[in-house]
């Protein structure tokens, strides 16, 4: 192995934390978007640790302050890929530029696809249309209770959730259910994921348990996950990440996250092992919970909590250690409507061995970064991403 000096690497996507509209962001429905400039200029926002590292210093970011002297190196990275999801985003990341968007729905599933899920089932589908995933169960959850049926939607990503009420479809046969679906929704109609979403309670206070569970398409190229176990090499995931990737080539996973908070503390642990190789952590709150919801006040907040952890994370980290920050995609709390928006993401790059005050410029692809911790551990990985490390090392 290549003597870098770097033992362990933590990538962590906030998820969703987009820095302006990509040239073609237009093509996707998305004007001059930017998830930032929308949350930096509320009350709630301060992340110090985050400017520190160089944020407010990467080109176009078009909001906020540059630090003098930035701690780390950072960049703008751009997706190669035709789509702005987290499945599409995630895998861009590890290495895989996806030439064909995911199949989305904004009319529903097709009468055959429909057709076929229901006969997998032996029940009846309610809905079929894009949906709030909190809306979804308010309208449709006595109706499910009295036909026996099941809850199916989707939203303006590559996705089909399938709800259910704890109390009538045990979690584990909703799981069931969900990898019927994944059988079958394959091809032409091979969506990102299907979602499992069971819910509690009596109308109209019903809410979504965390035992939500995501099937994802398998990979359809090599990642750096791949490239870092065939070195056996730890590849430790944190939130939904062995979900997005189908479980493959993640030696461990902690599970799906409660929240962010919960996310970072479980990284914060793992900070305390001694391993060789990756942590890739998801961060999903900025999205699902504030990004869509299109709440600028909730999002600038979860920034902020966010950034104190990150001062935490900053202070424990060894030598031998990188820390790695990015995103997936955009979903600006300010745009119209509630999709994901078509973004550039930030790449901020810190520790001992790493350059400070190195602005990189702008590149053309996520993948820059499966290219790059797959080089750091002298792991061979194809993908269209060259690797930053002989300008990231000092």
């Amino acid at each position: 192995m290549k003597d870098t000096g770097i033992k362990r690497a933590f990538v962590i996507v906030l998820d969703s934390f987009g820095i302006g509209a990509e040239p073609d962001a237009a093509d996707f429905g998305d004007g001059d978007c930017n998830t930032l400039r929308s949350i930096s200029g509320a009350k709630e926002y301060d992340t110090p640790n985050l400017a520190k590292l160089g944020m407010f210093n990467i080109d176009g970011v078009g909001c906020g302050k540059p630090t003098e002297h930035p701690l780390g190196s950072f960049a703008r990275l751009r997706e190669l890929s035709r789509g702005k999801d987290t499945t599409t985003g995630h895998w861009e990341i590890s290495g895989i530029v996806s030439e064909r968007p995911m199949p989305t729905y904004p009319d529903g599933f097709p009468p055959e696809v429909i057709a076929e899920l229901e006969k997998a089932f032996g029940k009846k589908i309610l809905c079929n249309k894009p949906y709030s995933g909190t809306q979804v169960i308010h309208d449709y959850g006595r109706e499910r209770k009295e036909t026996g049926g099941l809850i199916v939607y989707t939203s303006a990503d590559s996705v089909l959730q399938i709800a259910a009420h704890e109390d009538d479809v045990p979690v584990e046969q909703l799981y069931d259910y969900c990898r019927m679906a994944r059988k079958i929704m394959q091809g032409e109609h091979g969506v990102g994921r299907i979602i499992a979403r069971p819910y509690v309670g009596e109308y109209p206070n019903y809410t979504r348990t965390p035992r939500r569970h995501d099937f994802s398409l398998d990979p359809t190229g090599d990642t750096m996950l791949d490239a870092l176990q065939r070195k056996g090499l730890a590849t430790i995931g944190v939130g939904k990440i062995s979900d997005i990737f189908a479980g493959r080539s993640v030696s461990r996973t902690l599970g799906i996250n409660k929240d962010n908070n919960d996310g970072m503390e479980k990284t914060l642990k793992v900070m305390d092992e001694d391993f060789t190789g990756l942590c890739f952590v998801n961060l999903v709150d900025f999205d699902m919970t504030y990004g869509h919801r299109r709440n600028i006040a909730g999002y600038a907040q979860a920034a902020t909590d966010f950034d104190k952890q990150l001062g935490e994370f900053m202070s424990k980290m060894h030598d031998d250690d990188v820390l790695m920050i990015t995103a997936d995609h955009g979903c600006d709390s300010g745009a119209p409507g509630t999709d994901h928006t078509r973004e550039y993401v930030p790449l901020l790059v810190y520790g001992k061995h790493i350059k400070a005050d190195n602005n990189l410029g702008t590149y053309p692809t996520f993948a820059m970064i499966g290219a790059t911790i797959s080089d750091m551990f002298d792991a061979d990985l194809k993908t269209k991403g060259e690797s930053l490390l002989p300008r990231l090392l000092k």
